[in-house]
């Protein structure tokens, strides 16, 4: 099919018809501001809303806000706010136009905006999807206050930052009377809905205020694979659209969103768009920080070691399915109660059947991303239970080790490996004081408290697990140490 429209309201009758939106753009008036416009909330929640204003109605549009980059903004103004979903695997490519978003923000041009939206009456939900180190918390649940934070929580500087815009829209809300809100966070944190909820406080509490007591922050857990988007994903999104799309997502065509269902405000029928309502999401995203976060990265961080430039190529790898699967059956599912009828090993097999769509073209560097930020929810949870177990977490160990490796900065066949994390500055200083041997790298990494603490640092029996397999990538690199593990 030639491509001759610009995706736009004007483009929407050329579309095939199951390309449309479900809703008409523009007709939904705004009830939930949303922080983070990635391709992860634009594949995920945004399409559930839609869906559940299709199924039941309500004012439930979307005020998206992007924190800094202006690029997917100015994309989307525009294509009037449309883009689509490009879901690849299990056959033909399949694009839907999203049309739920009722307005676009940006924190970091107009921050007193954004704070005015939380405080409107009309919005009854801010949702967020902005990465674990947007929040500044410690992994204890602190949050990190700087001169920088301090003066916008107090109103000396913008609140650009998400503490400060969620705390002062907050302030205002109240002062304004905007009735109930729901703080709804849908990023993979364990029990992500009380960890947002300290932040709001500790950054009130800087503010010189304190909570209202009709907001509530439930817990989520969310789950779609969503890779960045590719030059080919877009050329692929324009044919199955028939129209231009600047500003696509790709997608699996799993989606899954469990919701603890606590919302004085109201909220959009999301059980009818698939979404579990439940009151304790905690087994569900216990289940997928462990057996599908921490797999994820695990294998990203053995496949970039590798040189391997996927996860489907990391899967490849011969033994490294096996070897995932023993971390998922030996390490991993000991400490998960999982949700009736589900069993860690059978989702385990599910997420590997997954991880293994090669359309979805993710790449293992994406994965690898703010490793510090992810370690403590996705392995080190893993790890901590298994040795108050008195259990040797031998395969969870391995994993860090290899996250060790990758942090050291070369794969091992001698090309740079980025270390892009908030602590790199931390990390690089760490390595460069300390002996370019296992003992030296292990030893000075576990000296990061902001990732592992006294508990594990101090636990001789996980430092001798990480020296033994630090050195066996160290000596023979991951494919033969994977494979002579089979």
């Amino acid at each position: 099919m030639a491509v001759t429209y610009r995706l736009g309201r004007g483009a929407l009758p050329t579309l095939p018809e199951a390309s449309r939106p479900a809703v008409d753009p523009g007709s939904v008036r705004a009830g939930i501001v949303h922080l983070g416009l990635g391709a992860f909330h634009r594949a995920h929640q945004a399409v559930f809303t839609e869906d559940a204003v299709a199924a039941s109605g309500g004012d439930w549009g979307i005020l998206g806000v992007a924190p800094r980059s202006r690029d997917i903004l100015e994309k989307l103004r525009e294509q009037d706010g449309l883009y689509s979903v490009l879901t690849v695997g299990g056959g033909a490519d399949r694009a839907r136009t999203i049309g739920i978003l009722a307005g676009l923000g940006h924190a970091a041009g107009d921050p007193h905006g954004v704070v005015a939206a939380i405080a409107d009456p009309g919005i009854r939900i801010v949702s967020m999807t902005v990465t674990e180190k947007a929040y500044r918390l410690d992994p204890a649940g602190r949050l990190l206050v700087g001169d920088d934070l301090r003066a916008q929580l107090t109103g000396q500087a913008p609140p650009v930052s998400v503490p400060a815009l969620l705390a002062r829209g907050l302030i205002r809300r109240r002062a304004a009377g905007g009735g109930p809100l729901t703080v709804l966070c849908c990023d993979n944190m364990q029990r992500n809905g009380a960890r947002i909820r300290g932040l709001v406080e500790q950054a009130l509490e800087v503010a010189g205020a304190d909570l209202s007591a009709d907001v509530a922050f439930p817990s989520t857990m969310v789950d779609r694979i969503v890779p960045a988007t590719s030059a080919d994903h877009i050329r692929r999104a324009a044919v199955a659209l028939g129209a231009d799309d600047a500003a696509p997502v790709v997608a699996e065509p799993f989606t899954q969103w469990v919701i603890e269902d606590d919302f004085p405000g109201g909220r959009p029928d999301w059980a009818a768009a698939g979404a579990v309502l439940t009151g304790d999401v905690t087994p569900w995203e216990t289940l997928k920080l462990r057996a599908l976060n921490g797999v994820h990265s695990s294998a990203a961080y053995l496949g970039a070691l590798a040189g391997r430039e996927l996860i489907a190529d990391s899967l490849e790898l011969a033994g490294m399915t096996g070897l995932l699967r023993r971390l998922i059956a030996d390490d991993i599912a000991p400490t998960i109660a999982p949700p009736p009828g589900v069993t860690v090993t059978g989702y385990g097999e599910s997420v590997l059947e997954r991880f293994a769509n090669r359309e979805l073209g993710h790449r293992n560097l994406q994965v690898a991303m703010d490793g510090t930020q992810k370690l403590p929810y996705r392995l080190l949870a893993t790890i901590t239970e298994r040795r108050r177990a008195g259990a040797v977490p031998v395969w969870g160990a391995l994993m860090v080790a290899a996250w060790m490796r990758f942090a050291r900065g070369s794969a091992d066949g001698g090309a740079p490996l980025p270390l892009d994390d908030p602590l790199a500055g931390l990390i690089r200083d760490a390595l460069a004081a300390a002996p370019d041997t296992p003992a030296g790298v292990v030893g000075a990494l576990l000296g990061l408290d902001a990732v592992f603490g006294p508990e594990l640092a101090g636990d001789d029996v996980l430092r001798a697990e990480l020296l033994r397999w630090y050195g066996e990538l160290d000596r023979h690199g991951v494919v033969a140490t994977v494979e002579g593990l089979g």
